[in-house]
Parts: C-alpha cells; sequence; structure tokens
C-alpha cells in the first residue's frame, strides 16, 4: 500500500472515502495523479462484517440496539435540532452517514435508481413554488448520461434496461441482469398489474452473477444496515477502492478527521488539518482538495473553515453553504399475508413502481416518487417497530404475535421529493461541541407543506397497492415531519451564479479556485430520493472534468 508523508504535496487530498470519495480517488489516482484520501471512520473488510444485529444497529441510533460500527457515533459526534431558527437547537440523533472506508455504500440497500430527465429542469416545466429555492440543475441528464453508465459498468449493477415505461434514456443495458424476484416482487407485481401500474426488476448495486472477480449474491439477507461479507455489494469499499490503491499513487487513511481546510495567503487551499487515530494534529500538504464528506459534514467543515479571507466560512460568499438541506422523504404502508413470504431472505427490494414519478398538476401539490416492495427488518427491529399495531406488547401472546407476522409482512416503501427550503440548513451549535473539541452540527429542519401532502399520497398508494395484492390485514406511516434523514442533499448547491450557489456545474467552488465539492451537497432538487447513483454520476463527471483542469493547469499554476 502507497504511503505519503504528511510533508509531501500530493495532487489532491480527498476528504471522505464514501460513495463519491471512492470514485474521486479512483479516478484521479488511475488518471496519473497522487492521491491521500482521509477517512474519519476504520477501515474495514468482509471479514469484520457479521449478521448481528445487535452489534450492527441502525443508522438513526436507537439507544437500545448495538453499537455505530459503520456509521457515525452520536456520542461522539453529536448534534442538535430544531425545527426553525426561532426554537431553541436540543441535542437529537438526527444525522446519520456512513462512517469507514467506502462510507455509505458499505450498507446500503443498494436500490440504484438514475435520476430522470424531469429531474433537471423541475423549475421550468411548473414554474416558482412559494417560499422554496425550486430551481433548475446548470446540468441536463444529457450532460450526466454517460457518467451514468459508467457508473453501473465501473461498479456492477444488476437491472433490466427499459422495463419501465418510465426510465430515462441510456446507452448501454446494465452489465449484469436483475436479481432474482422475491415473494414481495411478485405480490407487488401482480397487483400493479391489476391497478393498471408498472412494475419493473429494481435496479441494485449488487451482483446477480460474479464480476470483475467478486463473487455473485449469496442471498443472506443482510444488505441493509450490514456489510457484506461477499463483497457482492458494490460498495466503494469492494469495487473502486481496491482499484484506486492498485495504482500506487493512491493512499486511503483512516481513523483521519478533518478539523479545517488549510488556506494560503492568496485564498487557495493548500492541504487540510486532520487529527489522527490518536488525535494528535496533522497536516496533509495538497495543491487541491476535494471534499467529498456528505450533504451534513461537508457544510459543516467549510463552516468552520473561517478565516480572515473567508469570515463567513470556507467558499461561504454567497452565505449559502448549508443552506436548501434536503431531507429524505418517505411514506408507506405495511400488510400482512395469510402465507408465508419467506422476505428475510436475499435483497431487500425485487420490484420497483415509477408510474408516479412525475408531478401532477390536478394533484394540487408539487411532488412525485417512487415505489418499491420490501421487508427491510430484522427480528429486533421487527420486533420493536413493525409489529401489527394491534399486536400484544408484553409475554406469551406478544411471542405468538411475533412469530406469526414476522414471516408474513410485506412493506410497499416510497421515496418522494423534498423541496429546497433556504430555512432548512446545516450550521454550527454555539455551545456543544463534539469530542474532539469542534463546534457540533445544529440541523435546522422543517417540511414543506407539499412534502406532506406528497407523503399522504404515497401513503394511500401503498396501502391501494397491499389491498391489490391481497393483505389480510394493512396499516400506514404516520405523515409527520422528518426528525432523522440519511440521504443528506443541497447544502452547497451547483449553480452559474456566484451568488446563488455554491459550486460551478464541475464542482468547484466559486470561491476557491482548487477546493472542489462531490457528494449529496451539490444536489439543487432532492430527485426521488434515492441519490446515491446521481451522486456517483457526478462523481465520475467532475473527476474527468478535475482531471483535465488539472493537465491542463486550470487549477492552479502549480499543479
Amino acid at each position: 500500500m502507497k504511503h505519503f508523508t504528511t510533508g509531501t504535496q500530493v495532487d489532491f487530498v480527498v476528504v471522505g472515502a464514501g460513495a463519491a470519495g471512492g470514485v474521486v480517488a479512483k479516478e484521479l489516482s488511475t488518471a496519473g495523479f497522487q492521491v491521500v484520501v482521509l477517512e474519519q471512520g476504520p477501515y474495514l473488510r468482509e471479514s469484520d462484517f457479521r449478521h448481528d444485529e445487535l452489534r450492527f444497529r441502525d443508522i438513526y441510533d436507537k439507544p437500545y440496539l448495538g453499537q455505530e460500527i459503520l456509521t457515525n457515533n452520536h456520542e461522539l459526534q453529536p448534534n442538535t435540532f430544531r425545527r426553525t431558527d426561532m426554537d431553541i437547537a436540543r441535542p437529537l440523533p438526527v444525522v446519520g452517514y456512513g462512517r469507514c472506508v467506502g462510507g455509505g455504500t458499505v450498507h446500503f440497500t443498494a436500490n440504484y435508481w438514475r435520476f430522470h430527465e424531469i429531474d433537471f429542469i423541475e423549475r421550468s416545466r411548473w414554474g416558482p413554488i412559494e417560499d422554496t429555492g425550486f430551481a433548475d440543475w446548470p446540468i441536463t441528464y444529457a450532460d450526466l448520461e454517460p457518467y451514468y453508465t459508467k457508473a453501473e459498468w465501473d461498479l456492477g449493477v444488476s437491472g433490466l434496461a427499459s422495463a419501465s415505461p418510465f426510465d430515462p434514456p441510456r446507452s448501454k443495458p446494465y452489465p449484469l441482469p436483475p436479481l432474482p424476484v422475491k415473494s414481495s416482487g411478485v405480490l407487488f407485481e401482480r397487483a400493479a398489474r391489476k391497478l393498471g401500474w408498472h412494475a419493473y426488476p429494481a435496479a441494485l448495486a449488487i451482483l446477480s452473477q460474479p464480476y470483475q472477480g467478486r463473487s455473485a449474491c449469496m442471498h443472506c439477507g443482510f444488505c441493509e444496515w450490514f456489510g457484506c461479507e461477499f463483497a457482492a455489494k458494490s460498495s466503494t469499499l469492494a469495487s473502486v477502492i481496491p482499484v484506486a490503491e492498485k495504482t500506487g499513487r493512491c493512499e486511503i487513511r483512516p481513523n483521519s478527521y478533518v478539523r479545517r481546510i488549510s488556506t494560503d495567503k492568496h485564498g487557495r487551499a493548500d492541504g487540510v488539518i486532520y487529527f489522527d487515530g490518536e488525535r494528535r494534529e496533522q497536516f496533509q500538504k495538497a495543491k487541491a482538495v476535494v471534499v467529498c464528506a456528505n450533504g451534513a459534514e461537508t457544510p459543516r467543515l467549510l463552516l468552520i473553515s473561517k478565516s480572515n479571507l473567508f469570515p463567513q466560512g470556507l467558499a461561504n460568499s454567497s452565505g449559502l453553504v448549508g443552506k436548501y438541506l434536503m431531507f429524505e422523504a418517505t411514506a408507506g404502508a405495511l400488510g400482512t399475508f395469510e402465507h408465508p413470504l419467506n422476505e428475510y431472505k436475499s435483497v431487500q427490494v425485487t420490484r420497483v413502481i415509477h408510474d408516479f414519478y412525475d408531478s401532477d398538476p390536478q394533484r394540487g401539490f408539487y411532488g412525485g416518487g417512487g415505489l418499491d416492495a420490501r421487508f427491510d427488518y430484522y427480528p429486533i427491529g421487527y420486533a420493536l417497530y413493525a409489529m401489527p399495531p394491534d399486536a400484544p406488547r408484553w409475554g406469551a401472546d406478544f411471542k405468538r404475535a411475533l412469530k406469526e407476522n414476522f414471516n408474513r409482512t410485506l412493506n410497499v416503501f416510497a421515496h418522494t421529493t423534498a423541496l429546497a427550503l433556504e430555512s432548512n440548513s446545516i450550521s454550527l451549535d454555539p455551545d456543544l461541541k463534539d469530542a474532539w473539541g469542534l463546534p457540533a452540527m445544529r440541523v435546522t429542519y422543517k417540511s414543506h407543506p407539499d412534502d406532506l401532502q406528497n407523503m399522504a399520497f404515497f401513503r394511500d398508494r401503498a396501502l391501494e397497492l397491499l389491498e391489490a395484492a391481497g393483505a389480510i390485514k394493512k396499516w400506514g406511516f404516520p405523515v409527520e415531519d422528518a426528525t432523522a434523514s440519511v440521504h443528506l442533499m443541497g447544502t452547497c448547491r451547483m449553480g452559474n451564479d456566484p451568488k446563488s450557489s455554491v459550486v460551478d456545474q464541475y464542482h468547484r467552488a466559486h470561491d476557491v479556485p482548487n477546493l472542489f465539492i462531490v457528494d449529496g451537497s451539490s444536489f439543487v432538487t432532492s430527485g426521488r430520493n434515492q441519490p446515491t447513483c446521481t451522486i456517483q454520476a457526478l462523481a465520475y463527471r467532475a473527476s474527468d472534468h478535475i482531471a483535465r483542469m488539472a493537465r491542463s493547469g486550470g487549477i492552479r499554476s502549480s499543479l
């Protein structure tokens, strides 16, 4: 493995080794550049992963379930939360993200939707929405399509091209066929057909066949919230990071908690200051910096990196760093069936519906989304959070109900739009500190009324599907303001005007020519809240342009 001394000025230092950071590391190192990747979490291997619900808990930090091994630890990195800036922010574990080499791609469900053409031009199509930052992206689907294709083939994605009549155009099919359909997918597809809707095989970043030296899915059932022991999940840990390391030009440096992006007297980034695994302060020199720390930690890091030249925070002349935060918006319903479904086996999702992907003015509100059929509960989590509402909660009757229902339950889950509001933000808490003495993250978030109406619409569609599928009992999730999110978008939005955006269409900070921000923070709209595919396509596109600029001397004269 390559190792650079901190005193060596490398071409690029990348902050974060997740969905975007892993891609950037591979692309820049294979293009011939020296790259150091600083990841705040550990470097785990397949042998470190276990099917242990008590050890690997979910990202929402239930205090009685396990340890935060793959995700951020809220005891070390607390955040505060409030609905509006008039409220008092109180400690609450709201923000969740992957905290290990590979980031969230290690434990995600692996749904791998492309955005559609409409996602990039919704403002032009539908017009303004009052009190929001609703805007078009500075790029189109056509600009990104080659990079969607590159991501699918480079990482390894299973699916069936054009199976949905709503699919956007594509230049190549998926490299691998879809995963086998499960009971949930069969019931979902039959119900959709009854209703005149169109279920199609889910695109997943999980291998249905051996690919590029990695094994196919073994159908163990532990995808969501767990690492894959077989390297069948196409995390950056299993796919592109090993390629980057093999170049001999890339060092992955785990347990490295970045506290500040350093700038020189001319206002250019010259490296990063970080704490190593022993909490000793280090300085890694670099000719350029690429921040891939996710839509919450990226703005926090920029705000912490304020200086005399950047008194509002680095790259924040617009005042928009941290603004327009978009959380995941979800809805859905659960149903129980007469016969066992065996949903605990294999991948979580095998069928998806996009009939309601686009907005429809006849609904009376902005919003769209997609539906999938899944059962993403494990026994303890199911017993605590997903039992039928009339089931006993204690004793022998509870045990009988758990035994009866666990293998007969199906979840119809919706992924829906979230509007960008300037008031929804990541900022620095004035009082609370993390374990390293840095200002904790303060989250301000309240859903737009259209988001809540859209969620209710999709909950009703989920109940409709369960009815058509023959559920003997069904119940919907409550529709309410989000208080937690793992899809973190919009806090350093992309745009052509430096006054209304943080980065340009190539992810270069308007204020700092050798600083790039490549993660979900650049999103202008939320899409339908399946962001990973688009985050990675954007990372491939950004890397392509960053490499070209570096070769031509367009980043800084010394590169």
